[in-house]
């Protein structure tokens, strides 16, 4: 996956969501939290000696979608962040970047930008899930159809499938077992479309035509229900790889 970054220069404008003040750690706990037990802010891990604390990293995991059905967008977020610390710590300076990713890329937001922004506990295991993946691949055969990678392995050689040829496979891999009929195909994977755009039944046909010949020998596994639509059939040299739900770190 290509990542990058880039520096942003957000403007400071007054329609920033408003933000609630945040306690100093050395003032004195609230009384209701003291009557309750509650506990207090978490203080960050001890410095190792020979060396000095100067600032921290928050890694925000948002895209721009789910900003704006939240009403707001990355560039409020990013200057109310900025005006709380401001608020907090007067002398402090703030550096923000936006982390870039390949569309439709898939995984964690707080992933990719951890990724993306150089993180070393990330860097380390992505390195590690692409070793293992490049190992599993050249000790597999059979079909290996990797829905984290968007990508199709026969005998250890990976098939060039179209965008559309992969997501009708991955469509019928992700409802094992279950015929799909040829509307709810072009209704699902057409959705978007212009009109022009969206095939009829029997353009599924051939697409579904195109995806076995690449299939080659294991074209079987996309199976036809006659006057009905089409199944997907595991068999035993057939194995799905999905993405891996990575673990949350603990403060």
């Amino acid at each position: 996956m290509s990542l990058a970054t880039i520096d942003t220069a957000f403007p400071r404008t007054s329609t920033v969501s408003p933000v609630s003040p945040v306690r100093p750690a050395t003032a004195a706990p609230a009384p209701a939290a003291a009557a309750t037990g509650a506990e207090t802010a978490p203080r960050i891990r001890a410095v190792p000696e020979g060396t000095e604390a100067r600032g921290f990293v928050l890694y925000v995991g948002i895209d721009e979608a789910k900003a704006a059905a939240a009403g707001t967008d990355l560039g409020r977020i990013v200057e109310a962040l900025k005006r709380l610390t401001a608020e907090l710590a007067p002398t402090a300076e703030t550096y923000a970047a936006v982390a870039l990713a390949p569309a439709g890329a898939g995984g964690r937001d707080v992933d990719v930008v951890r990724l993306a922004l150089q993180d070393p506990a990330a860097i380390a295991k992505h390195r590690h899930a692409v070793t293992v993946d490049e190992d599993e691949d050249r000790a597999a055969s059979g079909v290996v159809v990797d829905i984290s990678r968007k990508r199709l392995v026969l005998d250890n050689q990976t098939v060039a499938l179209t965008y559309k040829e992969f997501e009708l496979l991955q469509y019928l891999v992700l409802r094992e077992g279950r015929t799909i009929e040829r509307s709810e195909l072009i209704s699902s994977l057409w959705s978007g479309a212009d009109e022009d755009e969206v095939p009829n039944e029997r353009t599924i046909d051939v697409h579904v035509r195109r995806l076995r010949a690449k299939l080659g020998r294991y074209e079987d596994i996309v199976r036809t229900v006659r006057g009905v639509g089409y199944r997907f059939d595991r068999h035993a040299d057939v194995s799905i790889r999905y993405a891996s739900a990575p673990s949350p770190d603990l403060f």
